[in-house]
């Protein structure tokens, strides 16, 4: 496909996601749909896709209008492209630009179209974190996430792992801050075809997931339970950090399917619990649960949760994490933890969430507090334990 048709099928397939489909539904119907597209051809054409929901807002200013014509007209605008170029009407590139779809200035786009996010979201993080730092997260939010690799320490080495996954085009380096994470720098799409990621020495999972993972108090013998395991990645990074007999559990066993498959191939032993009722009450030194969330600090990766999030919809979440970490405290033994965690920055989500909590159950009190925010170490992270 040309530069111009990739764009074409990018047109296509916003609009199917403007018409309420999700966006990784449109894209793997087009896909099925298209199947003379190749790899790369489809990878190009996510990325477009991608790129207008980071920038919803500000590719409708410059491109004029919410149609999927209009945000790739903006969107390519906004990346520095040749508009003209792609929008050619050759082949099977989109038509050219009438003079009513010429693109708006880039140097007159309003601040509040700038931070790409709705208007009480910007509202919200301003009000918790100040605006200076709500014009940073947003400003990141714009733009790809960087992707990060675990190191499965219980099988190899930094060292070993960084020179395996060479072999086989992944180029890493070693974050600054977390000594399990491996930040790539080439070859992302090779991850999974690689050998090392084949013989589980490596696993994919945000910088600052592994960090919370990192941050807590894992001894020899303990017993931990991971209460809303999702795929098991932070079970499989819990399991890494010693001789801990770790139990999964997550109210849906469609969420967990991959785990059994992903524990053999990292060499570890965990404990698949998918009734609640068999869980042992008071049984665990440390509970952790990773609760449901808007995943606002992650929306680089999943960037339509930005706009699909309303303020009736977050006090469902709120309340649904309440309930999540009552129902989890009854399994923390006597001088036991129960970690809570999200992958938010909204204080809503986290620190309001704990204080009403902490309220209703005196026993519980606050050890340790961290949101990490989202950057070029990783996404938006919160670790209360």
């Amino acid at each position: 496909m040309t530069p111009g048709a990739r764009v074409a099928a990018a047109i296509k397939i916003l609009d199917t996601i403007r018409s309420g489909t999700p966006a990784e539904r449109a894209l793997t119907a087009w896909a099925r749909g298209n199947r003379f597209a190749g790899s790369k051809d489809r990878a190009a054409i996510r990325d477009h896709v991608y790129e207008v929901l980071r920038r919803r807002r500000s590719s409708a200013w410059v491109g004029r209008g919410v149609s999927g014509r209009s945000l790739l007209i903006g969107a390519v605008t906004l990346a520095g492209l040749d508009v003209d170029a792609l929008f050619s009407g050759e082949g099977h590139a989109p038509a050219t630009l009438t003079p009513d779809e010429r693109p708006r200035p880039l140097d007159e786009l309003p601040s509040s179209e700038a931070f790409d996010a709705p208007e009480w979201l910007v509202a919200e993080v301003c009000q918790d974190l100040g605006e200076d730092t709500a014009q940073q997260i947003f400003a990141t939010l714009r733009h790809r996430a960087p992707v990060f690799l675990r190191v499965n320490r219980a099988k190899t080495s930094l060292a070993d792992v960084i020179s395996a996954l060479a072999q086989d085009g992944v180029a890493v380096k070693p974050h600054a801050t977390v000594p399990t994470a491996l930040t790539v720098t080439e070859g992302a799409r090779r991850i999974r075809a690689s050998q090392a990621f084949t013989d589980g020495l490596v696993e994919l999972q945000d910088a600052h997931s592994q960090a919370a993972v990192q941050a807590l108090a894992i001894s020899d013998g303990m017993r931990v339970l991971d209460f809303c395991a999702g795929g098991g990645g932070k079970s499989l990074a819990m399991a890494a950090r010693g001789d801990v007999a770790v139990t999964a559990h997550d109210i849906s066993a469609r969420r967990m399917s991959d785990l059994p498959a992903r524990a053999a191939r990292a060499g570890a032993e965990i404990s698949i619990v998918t009734d609640p009722s068999k869980l042992r009450p008071r049984g665990y030194e440390l509970v952790l649960i990773d609760v449901p969330c808007s995943g606002s600090g992650a929306w680089r990766r999943d960037p339509e949760g930005k706009w699909t999030l309303t303020p009736e919809r977050l006090a469902q979440l709120n309340q649904q994490q309440a309930d999540i970490l009552r129902t989890a405290r009854q399994f923390v033994a006597p001088g036991g933890t129960l970690a809570y965690a999200t992958c938010s920055i909204l204080q809503a989500e986290n620190e309001r969430i704990i204080d009403t909590i902490c309220a209703e159950d005196r026993d519980l009190h606050v050890a340790s507090q961290r949101t990490w925010l989202p950057g070029k170490d990783g996404d938006g992270f919160h670790l209360t334990t």
